[in-house]
């Protein structure tokens, strides 16, 4: 057996952001399944990395969180075109595992089915069409059909498909009502990721003694819908409320987002940027709840963010602005609070809460480790994923 999987997002743990699909790649390696990744780099020459067994094929295929719709366009098809080519050249692969975003990859899978008999499984972490079309960044009626034609068709020629979560399995049934769909969620890194004493120097270095920290970690894009954590950090401002805000992450609505805390005049936010995963380490370390943050949009309560699982392997409650799954998870496992998305005043009471009940707080936070370890441990996951869905 020799698995190809298709990823224009991969990363490793080295290089920060989403790793799940090394996750997986490891998972098979492990398991002494030969695994070649292709995806997408920044670098202006292809290059071929051997990343801890797994063989990974980096496309010089520019991308960024920053690119409008027509760049971001280009890159997908790109990457979709380069990859059939790259694959072909490698050769002697029994399965192909596609992972979205960009939904054009299952193109690519289905070109691959084609020309080289090599079956897919698909994986769909957000679902697409519907998510760009609900933000109102896809409008044209022809554009939307051709899209929602295409997820039809890539669903349909999968062999199975992977959904990041319930409601996007339920979604995707109702297009493909016969297809094999199998539930495996983002993965809690409880090795990496520990409750832990907070580290003084770094609560010295922000000033932090004696305050509440409350910290996004991700992406700080368009559908992230962040103008909402300056929101919550301008009414704590306001009620001089002991509590700073950390936003660590890069994306198209940073500068618009530093500029209005600027102008607001917060003192009591701080702005990393783009940051390591060691470096996440150490922001959840000093974190006492996270937040995950989204605009009021229904197709985005379907997703499984990376920031989720993170928080709940570090042991920290966990604050949304959204409805959906998670929201209904976090307060039936006493480990969050779901907050009012048009009422900042909401979030911040909600944190309040958890001020003024030192006990709460330490029994969210034991709440949240459980939930990781008992449910989203990257052990009992890699193993789903190998035993129910690669080797089914």
């Amino acid at each position: 057996m020799k698995v190809l999987i298709l990823h224009q997002h991969f990363n490793t743990p080295a290089q920060g952001g989403a790793v799940r699909s090394y996750y997986l790649a490891k998972a098979l390696v492990e398991r002494g399944i030969p695994t070649i990744v292709i995806t997408a780099s920044n670098e202006k020459k292809y290059s071929v990395v051997n990343t801890e067994g797994i063989e990974v094929h980096y496309l010089p295929i520019p991308y960024d969180n920053s690119f409008g719709f027509f760049d971001r366009g280009k890159s997908f098809a790109r990457f979709a075109l380069k990859s059939i080519s790259i694959a072909q050249q490698i050769g002697h692969i029994t399965l192909c595992y596609a992972i979205s975003t960009p939904l054009t990859t299952g193109l690519a899978a289905i070109r691959l089915k084609q020309k080289l008999k090599i079956p897919f499984i698909f994986e769909v972490g957000d679902l697409w069409p519907e998510a760009p079309i609900q933000l109102g960044v896809v409008k044209n009626y022809f554009l939307k059909q051709s899209l929602y034609a295409l997820e039809k068709k890539i669903y349909n020629e999968a062999k199975a498909i992977v959904a990041l979560s319930d409601p996007i399995q339920k979604a995707i049934q109702k297009i493909a009502k016969d297809k094999r769909i199998h539930v495996l969620p983002n993965m809690a890194d409880c090795d990496f990721y520990k409750p832990e004493e907070k580290n003084p120097e770094w609560v010295q270095r922000y000033h932090l003694a004696g305050k509440m920290v409350v910290s996004y970690i991700g992406t700080a894009g368009v559908a992230n819908g962040l103008d909402y954590f300056i929101e919550c950090a301008n009414v704590a401002r306001k009620n001089n409320l002991p509590i700073h805000f950390i936003l660590a992450g890069g994306g198209a609505r940073l500068e618009h987002l530093q500029s209005a805390a600027q102008k607001l005049q917060l003192t009591n936010i701080t702005f990393t940027g783009h940051v390591s995963r060691q470096t996440v380490k150490e922001i959840l370390n000093g974190t006492d709840v996270a937040m995950v943050c989204y605009k009021n949009v229904p197709v985005l309560e379907t997703g499984s963010p990376n920031k989720y699982f993170d928080a709940l392997a570090a042991g920290k409650p966990v604050i949304v602005n959204f409805g959906g799954w998670i929201k209904d998870e976090i307060e039936r496992n006493q480990c969050g609070f779901g907050a009012d998305p048009k009422h900042p005043t909401d979030c911040i009471n909600k944190i309040l809460l958890l001020i003024n009940d030192p006990l709460k707080l330490n029994n969210y936070q034991k709440n949240a480790r459980t939930l990781a370890e008992t449910k989203y441990s990257r052990e009992k996951l890699s193993s789903l994923f190998f035993e129910k869905i690669i080797n089914a």
